[in-house]
Formats: C-alpha cells, sequence, structure tokens
C-alpha cells in the first residue's frame, strides 16, 4: 500500500489549492478515504472524508462549505480541493486509508478507524 500526497504550497488567503493523493497496492474503491492536518504545536485533526459504499463525505466544521473531497478510482488518485484559503489552514496535510465503511462524522474525523497513512504536504497560507 502507498499513498503519496502532493499539491501543497504557499497562498494567499483567499486563495484556492488542490491536494492530490496518489495510491496504489489496494483497490481504491473499497477503502474509505480522508485527509487529515497537522499543524506547528497542534494535535492532527481530520480534514475531511469520503465513505467507500455510498461516497457519503464528512467534514470538519472549519472547512465546511471550502474544501472539497473526490475521487478518481480509474486514476487510483484522491483530491481535496480547498477554496477561501485562510491563514489557519496553514499545515501539513496528509492522505490516509480505512477499510472502514464510514458512517459519521466522528468515526471519520477521529481517525482511528485508518491505517495507512502517506507522507504529508505542507500547506502555507499567508500574504
Amino acid at each position: 500500500v502507498q499513498l503519496q500526497a502532493s499539491g501543497g504550497g504557499l497562498v494567499q488567503p483567499g486563495g484556492s489549492l488542490r491536494l492530490s493523493c496518489a495510491t496504489s497496492g489496494f483497490r481504491l474503491g473499497v477503502y474509505s478515504i480522508g485527509w487529515f492536518r497537522q499543524a506547528p504545536g497542534k494535535e492532527r485533526e481530520g480534514v475531511s472524508c469520503l465513505s467507500y459504499r455510498d461516497r457519503r463525505t464528512f467534514y470538519a466544521d472549519s472547512v465546511k462549505g471550502r474544501f472539497t473531497i473526490s475521487r478518481d478510482i480509474d486514476a487510483n488518485m484522491v483530491y481535496l480541493q480547498m477554496n477561501s484559503l485562510k491563514p489557519e489552514d496553514t499545515a501539513i496535510y496528509y492522505c490516509a486509508i480505512s477499510p472502514y465503511y464510514l458512517t459519521s462524522t466522528g468515526a471519520c474525523l477521529g481517525g482511528s478507524k485508518f491505517d495507512s497513512w502517506g507522507q504529508g504536504t505542507q500547506v502555507t497560507v499567508s500574504s
């Protein structure tokens, strides 16, 4: 199993970025996917998840309406479109997969259901 996140960078407040996560070694279509982030000095937090069975999505309140999670099974890719970025979005972002069918925001964003993680990509929002 391999997960490779990319697409981070420096962006001004109000700007947009699209993070990508290239996956291999497993069938993406039967895994739930998630994005998590960790800012300096803070604990890891869940950002968004997509449950594999019905593609139901979950978002942290702090990103709801601004971020969109998606997947392309044929390309084995996972995405996080981030719009209206704020300085508080600055963090290292990680993609992860879970073999569980996630049915709640808590199950998604808690992170404990995820067992494979990629390396992170740095997102910095600053003027």
